[in-house]
């Protein structure tokens, strides 16, 4: 149970950071070799490129965990605190069903991509694998607007009693 409670909190920070280094330590490799060598490596850019695009969509979910996500909000401040509680569950809900046809569409570009065996011109792994980060950084995101529509409404629930 203590690891589950230890990913909950700090899943996103531990992909992100594994995600960012593995991103510097490639670039810095690649123009080591190109610049100190003088001969470069095919894969390097390529790598960090979906390193870099797993890293957004984990972000996604970790920006929802956070709340540091812009939003307008003149019209929270003009709502009493009721009112502000009720639209944050709506405005979670509504990001849940974009996050969830976002879901969908991807899993269904990763299941075809998949089928057809195309692989990264480098290094040669399934692009399947880089399009699966949409519907991954979403079903995150969507498990972090639950918790906190969760929270809200029991936040709701104390305000009414």
């Amino acid at each position: 149970m203590k690891v589950i409670r230890c990913l909950d909190k700090h899943i996103e920070e531990y992909l992100l950071v594994i995600l960012s280094a593995t991103m510097v330590l490639v670039i810095f490799l690649q123009v080591v070799m190109r610049y100190v060598l003088g001969s470069s490596l095919s894969w390097s850019e390529e790598l960090a490129r979906y390193c870099f695009i797993w890293s957004v969509y984990i972000g996604i979910s970790y920006g929802v965990k956070r709340k540091r996500h812009i939003s307008v909000d003149v019209l929270l401040v003009m709502l009493k605190e009721r009112g502000r509680l009720i639209l944050t569950i709506l405005t979670n809900c509504l990001f849940i069903i974009f996050a969830t046809i976002i879901i969908y569409y991807g899993a269904d570009i990763t299941i075809r991509l998949l089928s057809w065996g195309q692989d990264s011109p480098a290094l040669q792994i399934p692009m399947g694998v880089v399009y699966l980060a949409a519907p991954v950084g979403l079903g995150l995101c969507i498990i972090r607007l639950m918790q906190d529509i969760l929270f809200t409404a029991e936040k709701l629930k104390n305000k009414i009693t």
